[in-house]
């Protein structure tokens, strides 16, 4: 079966990679790419552990076709970060709201991509929009409040 070529952009730099047709972007990402923050933690889209960004969408890097990535624009978890951390990974060190690592980067994205559409969430919202995302150590209240309080920093401490 012959590789398909694929050109896209990740994390703002331009990437090219051959695939595999049935090949998942998490498989690129962790293997030819080296970008190992995104982790499968179910390979079914259940646990959120392999959130990315897809032209601004987020999705689950394990149900994605790597073809599917061509001519698009991808953010994974090594691009949160800047020259600093983002606010959120800040909050997040700060409040203790991470255990083990597999879920915190898809909980990273899924909060990012939240606070992208709706700085001023709720408390329901930000548990509605993190349901998809299972964490199996700290629980979600460390999580959801760091989220909040990143939500509020970033509006200027306003509710």
């Amino acid at each position: 079966m012959a590789k398909l070529h694929v050109s896209t952009t990740i994390n703002g730099e331009p990437q090219e990679f051959l695939c595999d047709a049935d090949q998942s972007m998490l498989d690129i990402l962790r293997g030819p790419l080296g970008l190992t923050g995104s982790k499968e933690g179910c390979g079914s889209g259940d646990c959120g552990a392999c959130s990315i960004t897809l032209d601004g969408r987020l999705v689950c890097s394990c149900l994605m076709l790597a073809a599917e990535a061509e001519g698009r624009q991808i953010a994974t978890i090594e691009g949160m970060a800047g020259e600093e951390l983002h606010p959120l990974q800040t909050k997040f060190l700060e409040m203790a709201a991470l255990q083990c690592g597999i879920c915190t980067p898809g909980v990273l994205m899924a909060a990012k991509s939240l606070l992208e559409r709706n700085p001023d969430p709720t408390e329901h919202e930000v548990r509605f929009w993190l349901a998809g995302n299972l964490c199996r150590c700290t629980g979600y209240d460390k999580i959801v409040r760091a989220v909040m309080e990143t939500a509020a920093d970033m509006r200027g401490g306003a509710r």
